[in-house]
């Protein structure tokens, strides 16, 4: 018998099949476009992806870089939580072609009640031919919505809202988080590109959650204010993230791999997930010097420490030198 496949290979997999239909040259000018949306400053107050073509560069070009960054967040989420917690329920906000739908169930597998609103019926159409491929998704309620301050989201366990604030106005950026805080039980994850302007979206909806009683379970080890300064640098991870060979030819690189840089915010109902934050979180690359390593570190205090690990300090040192950016510090077995 063969074991099932897991849902990031089920994603590979059903990705390459849909995409060998589109030209290359057609992917590379979606691309294009995509780009220039993506890094741009204002606000579309419309779907990004508009057509086919569209959904399925965008599904060659980024899906599989949101998904790892989706899933990089979502297991903060569940090293924090509870080890018998998985969420009975999960509403995709902005979810497009369904990357962090597919998270989830990396993270916490099995079927429940999943439900993806998005504004671009392209999107959802191509989302749901993907997830037609994995038996726990197969089910997965696919519904178009405004996503806007008049977006109504039902109860669930689970609240995603994953790349899609920064193509939102302000007011209706502030309207998406409040819904998504009336409308989980459980837990509420953000996530944004790894930019200053992605960060200052995650900080001002972690303010928001918090004003809204939860409790952030991760990246951070507390919910005070952030103690990085604004416009002095922006907290941010990287996830690495496999090209196929049609990944790189329709975004133009040699590299079997790239980093997709993102920042996150989990949080909590206590009430619901009694969550243990890590006492520190790793928020720079360590640096490996000779005999030392210097890490830094957001510690529960609220406050931004730099802390070397020596050779001397044997199993901590060793810790140390295979502990990644985004960690927590320091590692349960140390």
């Amino acid at each position: 018998m063969h074991a099932l496949a897991s849902p990031a290979e089920t994603l590979r997999t059903a990705l390459a099949g849909l995409l060998e239909d589109l030209p290359p040259k057609a992917a590379a000018q979606a691309v294009d476009r995509l780009i220039a949306n993506y890094r741009g400053t204002t606000p579309t107050g419309a779907p990004v992806l508009r057509d086919r073509a569209d959904v399925t560069a965008y599904a060659a070009y980024r899906m599989p870089a949101t998904f790892e960054a989706a899933r990089s967040a979502l297991d903060a989420l569940a090293a924090a939580a509870p080890a018998d917690w998985s969420p009975a329920g999960h509403t995709d906000i902005g979810g497009g072609t369904g990357a962090a739908t597919w998270a989830v169930d990396a993270t916490w597998p099995g079927e429940r009640p999943v439900t993806v609103l998005d504004w671009a019926e392209p999107a959802l159409a191509l989302g749901r031919e993907i997830a037609a491929a994995h038996p726990d998704l197969a089910g997965a309620q696919w519904q178009r919505a405004r996503i806007s301050a008049a977006l109504d989201v039902p109860a669930t366990a689970l609240v995603t809202v994953s790349y899609v604030l920064g193509e939102l106005t302000a007011d209706d950026r502030a309207a998406v988080v409040d819904a998504a805080a009336r409308a989980a039980t459980d837990a509420v994850v953000v996530i944004e590109p790894g930019t200053p302007d992605g960060y200052a979206r995650v900080i001002a909806a972690r303010d928001r959650l918090v004003d809204a009683g939860y409790r952030v379970a991760a990246p951070c080890p507390h919910s005070s204010a952030c103690p990085i300064v604004p416009g002095d640098d922006w907290c941010h991870f990287s996830v690495r993230v496999a090209r196929s060979s049609l990944h790189r030819q329709v975004k133009g690189g040699s590299l079997a791999y790239e980093d997709e840089k993102f920042s996150y915010v989990a949080a909590v109902r206590d009430t619901a997930v009694p969550a243990a934050p890590a006492t520190r979180r790793v928020v720079r690359r360590p640096q490996i010097r000779k005999g030392q390593v210097l890490l830094d570190l957001c510690d529960v205090d609220g406050a931004l420490h730099r802390e070397t690990v020596t050779k001397r300090h044997g199993a901590v040192y060793r810790a140390a030198r295979d502990t990644a950016w985004g960690d927590a510090w320091p590692p349960p077995e140390s």
